[in-house]
């Protein structure tokens, strides 16, 4: 049976659903997790990733057969659910040590670096005799360097050195300051953070990290961990459990030795095949020549290119072999090459790096995490990408993040293309400090908005639907390197809702094609190359950007560097602020918002035959205005949120009027197989009146107190200052003449944090974020006495975290009358004409 494409936006298929981290962080039981699984499903989360977690006791040994009986009894009960499993691949993070198995089996497996010896050479000293010769360490190299001052070195005189039995001698010459750097391949003594308490990260059994660069141990890595699933619940893979996920990989480890760079055995012949020099490793710790910059991206490449050999491309091959999706994602927020082998790239947001407050939502290379997983996935004809979010990003304090915060993390994803949710975290257990505070809050369960979880779990289908088998509409690509997005130059376009794609240069080499003036990659066509030139960018690629503007195409260069990049025929610009000019305007989507607002997102995609623009209000202040579409057909407003498609009006001249509230999102369809028409309906004058109801609140039949006409926040009465829970007002008003009265609308004005109205005992409904505004209809109303109730509920940080956030109702309470004069308006309908 085809269902049509609005029934799929409104009851979006399972396949979407948000799949947040399920911490393991207690005594586990069969009945405990049955319980928790049923209850994620109530509320619309039919899947998990089940994240062994700081907290199991040392009985349930990691991997062990009681512990996997646990993950068999979860994942037989998501099958029965029609649930999905994705299975973590370590036991805390970062990945890739088996909570220390790998390096028990073999301590040679333990993480390695490379350390720098600098030995002074006094004037006037000759033959220096150095004893190089220590347990459990390689000289790699050897080298004399002539230093400038302590931390800048003439790179053009380095000199290697000959070790002869552990030994070496050099006499300087006497044009200089000269040291001798022994390059020692040593243990990194590295750890992860484990999943019993004494296994966190600085504690005596913190588990030893493992050498990830070496193709031996992580193929024991593999062995203990992921044959071991398979093993156990080899009939659930490619159906109930459909990815493993891999979290951070950490080449060195965690609290590592000082001043090591990633490092592996017989690295260095690895390192000079792919075209580095052996005199150059002292850059990699001292200044030099204007080659510095070049040799460190060449350094980090070779890291990053033994990684994906040694790690990601062996387990990416593992999950193909086995039905499933490698996913997770690298360290680093702009890690975009590393995700070559993830058939499900991702990435995280964490620590509030990303946040609505001082610009973080598009300054910083954190503000690049979006579109990294997402752009990642698009150029390499991936379905879905991931991101891991909300972790640590309270903002007062470690349980203070507020559901309207939530939500605006969730449009910050998916307005820039991500499609697979992974909230961090649902909690088995908040039972004590340890492990109620392990990276908070709890974003589920244990939260306050639990209760109202379905909405949030339905509207991230519905979004992750629409941004999934879709093709998004742009022509302008942002070149980046494989471990940096550029984010100066493209916040002008996020604050001008110009839609771009981060391109890698690697891909433009290898899977690009160049004709007639456009840059072809999977579903993707771009006639606009933007470049923001603060790194040295390689020949091959300059060459294939010359090519592309000789057949037509445009790219435009902001050189932030000192020594600019030259590109013969490109546009260059001043300032990233002059790019909105330097684009053609046929390249800008000719999407035209009225007023402009920096602070509205903007994603237009094609799925099917329609066209959908996707917008999100990533201000703080509501926003009416209008928006001008490109495109002409039937024109309809879909609210991922509310779950309501309604046809939009357009105006004669093409317009469209748009409302985006704080903390909302809006989707416009256009259909181009239909024709569009304005449909004027009956209309009135309406009076309006406002009504202020601050006096005469009352919680429990107690008066609640008023302050300079705002109700008192109920932190601030006597015994609640720490109170987390629910409080409910109550009020009521009078009315009369109820024909007259077309709408009703209550405004609470402040609320902290969650209100839910009811009026003459009905339910309204519920807001989770400000602005706390009812629509009512007129047949909820009475002539006479209505009684009002406002259930509201508070942050749980008072209670997790002992302080006093502002709770309870604040007002100031207004409702406001809107009521019909009898001066009606004609209606007809009209054909809107095609916008040029």
């Amino acid at each position: 049976m085809n269902i049509s494409i609005q029934e799929q936006f409104l009851h979006p298929s399972e396949e979407f659903t948000p799949i947040p981290f399920w911490f393991w962080n207690d005594e586990l039981s069969a009945e405990k997790i049955c319980r928790q699984i049923y209850d994620f499903h109530e509320k619309g989360v039919n899947g998990f990733v089940l994240h062994p977690r700081m907290g199991i006791p040392k009985e349930i040994e990691y991997l062990s057969d009681e512990f996997m009986t646990f993950v068999e009894i979860a994942v037989q009960e998501a099958k029965k659910l029609g649930m999905s499993v994705i299975l973590y691949d370590e036991a805390m993070y970062p990945s890739g040590s088996a909570n220390g198995k790998v390096v028990r089996e073999n301590p040679e497996y333990a993480s390695r670096g490379l350390k720098m010896n600098e030995y002074l050479c006094e004037p006037g000293t000759h033959n220096i005799v150095l004893d190089l010769v220590k347990k459990n360490e390689n000289v790699v190299s050897v080298q004399a360097i002539k230093k400038q001052s302590e931390s800048i070195i003439c790179d053009h005189e380095t000199r290697l050195l000959e070790l002869k039995d552990g030994k070496v001698q050099f006499t300087p010459p006497d044009d200089g300051n000269w040291s001798i750097l022994v390059f020692v391949e040593t243990f990194s003594r590295g750890t992860i953070r484990g999943i019993h308490f004494g296994e966190d990260d600085g504690e005596e059994n913190a588990p030893a990290s493992t050498d990830l660069l070496n193709p031996a141990a992580v193929q024991k890595f593999i062995q203990l961990t992921h044959d071991t699933y398979y093993e156990r619940l080899e009939p659930y893979f490619g159906n109930t459990i459909i990815a493993m996920f891999t979290d951070e990989p950490d080449i060195l480890g965690r609290g590592s030795l000082r001043g090591l760079k990633p490092w592996t055995n017989q690295f260095l012949d690895f390192y000079k095949r792919n075209g580095n020099e052996e005199v150059d490793l002292p850059l990699l710790w001292f200044e030099g020549s204007e080659r510095t910059a070049f040799v460190r991206k060449q350094y980090r490449k070779t890291v990053n290119a033994k990684m994906t050999e040694s790690y990601y491309q062996p387990i990416s091959s593992w999950c193909s072999d086995h039905d499933i999706a490698l996913t997770g994602h690298p360290a680093a927020s702009d890690d975009i090459g590393l995700l070559e082998h993830f058939q499900i790239p991702g990435q995280d947001v964490v620590w509030r790096w990303v946040a609505p407050e001082d610009g973080k939502a598009v300054g910083g290379h954190h503000s690049t995490a979006g579109k990294c997983s997402a752009d990642a996935a698009r150029h390499r004809g991936r379905r879905r990408n991931l991101n891991e979010f909300l972790g640590v990003c309270s903002k007062e304090s470690d349980w203070a993040l507020s559901p309207g915060d939530m939500k605006w993390y969730m449009d910050w994803l998916l307005v820039r293309g991500v499609n697979l949710l992974c909230p961090h975290a649902f909690y088995y257990s908040i039972d004590g400090k340890r492990r109620s505070h392990e990276r908070p809050p709890d974003v589920g369960p244990n939260n306050s908005w639990w209760p109202y979880y379905k909405q949030f779990a339905q509207y991230m289908k519905r979004l992750s639907w629409l941004m999934t088998d879709s093709t998004n509409e742009t022509s302008i690509a942002v070149l980046c390197e494989e471990d940096f997005l550029p984010w100066k130059i493209v916040k002008p376009l996020y604050e001008n809702q110009i839609e771009f794609n981060y391109l890698e240069e690697s891909l433009l080499q290898s899977s690009c094609l160049i004709e007639d003036g456009v840059i072809r990659i999977a579903n993707q066509k771009y006639e606009v190359v933007v470049i923001e030139a603060s790194h040295h960018i390689e020949k091959p690629v300059i060459q294939a950007l010359e090519e592309f503007i000789s057949n037509g195409g445009k790219v435009i260069i902001w050189n932030e560097k000192e020594t600019p990049l030259v590109i013969m025929k490109a546009t260059y610009i001043q300032k990233p602020e002059e790019i909105l000019e330097a684009i053609p305007l046929s390249n800008r989507n000719e999407f035209h918002l009225i007023p402009s607002d920096p602070s509205i997102r903007l994603s237009k995609i094609r799925k099917e035959h329609y066209t959908f623009y996707l917008l999100v209000n990533e201000g703080e202040e509501d926003y009416e205005g209008q928006i001008c579409l490109k495109e002409t057909g039937k024109v309809e407003k879909w609210d991922p949120w509310k779950a309501t498609i309604k046809k939009c009006p357009v105006y004669e001249d093409g317009m469209l009027p748009i409302s985006l509230a704080r903390r909302s999102s809006i989707v416009y369809s256009v259909d181009p197989n239909q024709e569009s028409f304005i449909e004027i309906e009956e209309s009135f004058e309406l009076r309006k009146k406002k009504i202020t109801v601050n006096e005469a609140w009352q919680t429990n039949q107690i008066p609640v107190p008023v302050n300079d006409e705002l109700l008192q926040p109920w932190n601030e009465w006597e015994g609640m200052r720490y109170f987390s829970g629910t409080i409910i007002y109550e009020n009521s008003f009078e009315l009369d003449d109820l024909d007259t009265i077309k709408q009703l609308t209550i405004d609470l004005g402040e609320v902290y944090e969650i209100a839910k109205l009811s009026l003459n005992q009905k339910e309204i409904g519920v807001e989770l974020w400000a602005p706390y505004e009812f629509k009512i209809d007129p047949a909820f109303l009475k002539s006479g006495r209505n009684i009002i109730q406002v259930e509201v509920t508070n942050s749980m940080a008072n209670h997790m975290d002992q302080v006093s956030l502002r709770s309870g109702l604040v007002g100031p309470v207004e409702i406001e009358l809107e009521t019909e004069s009898l001066n009606k308006i004609g209606y007809s309908d009209y054909r809107v004409e095609n916008m040029k």
